[in-house]
């Protein structure tokens, strides 16, 4: 497993054009040969504004440093950090696809998503999402590679059961929330199971450039 995650990290850290120097620094860091400092993987869970169910994926060299900033992060946005096992209940590991509409023929994303036995495809105006079990990841990853079909982001990642829909200030501070946890050093992912409709955060996008 720890395998397919690097892999899907390395691919990741491509498709998004990451310096290879950055990339292979990230994997010393994962693998804990870093500099001789010794690295540990850590699973923060809490709350945001609203009861959001907030999952955090973070690496670090000091947990005494990372966790009260994380805490600290949380209260200053209406949340606050869990115990393990508050909220990882509410999520599912999935391979998660996305492809634009507009580049790729619907009908072969379906066909194939049934070959690789996906468990959902959903599509929108715009996108098209197939969801698969982790372990048939790989088998639809390739079958598209083999079709060569153009996908916009493919990873093994945890979705949400629920969602739970926030509005107003509470939307402000979810979103607050997320960027601080992910502009954190030591923060590797951040999953949440908040849901903001379009009309909101296009309000909030124009007030943003106001200010």
């Amino acid at each position: 497993e720890t395998n397919v995650k690097l892999k899907t990290a390395i691919q990741l850290a491509k498709e998004n054009n990451m310096p290879n120097e950055n990339i292979e620094r990230a994997i010393k860091r994962g693998t804990g040969e870093a500099d001789g400092v010794s690295y540990e993987e850590l699973l923060y869970e809490g709350y945001g504004p609203g009861g959001v169910a907030v999952l955090i994926e973070a690496l670090t060299d000091n947990k005494n440093r990372t966790t009260p900033e994380i805490r600290k992060i949380f209260s200053k946005n209406a949340g606050n950090l869990g115990e393990n096992g508050c909220v990882a209940w509410m999520f599912d590991k999935r391979g998660y696809f996305i492809f634009e509409k507009a580049k790729v023929n619907e009908d072969t994303i379906v066909d194939l998503a049934l070959e690789a036995d996906a468990e959902d495809v959903k599509s929108d105006n715009e996108n098209i999402e197939v969801i698969t079990p982790p372990e048939d990841y790989q088998k639809f990853s390739n079958l598209i590679k083999e079709q060569n079909i153009d996908c916009m982001l493919s990873e093994v990642t945890l979705i949400p059961k629920t969602t739970v829909d926030v509005e107003g200030k509470k939307a402000m501070q979810m979103l607050n929330l997320m960027e601080q946890l992910e502009d954190h050093d030591d923060v590797q992912k951040v999953y949440a199971n908040f849901n903001i409709a379009d009309e909101i955060m296009e309000e909030i996008s124009a007030s943003k450039d106001q200010e």
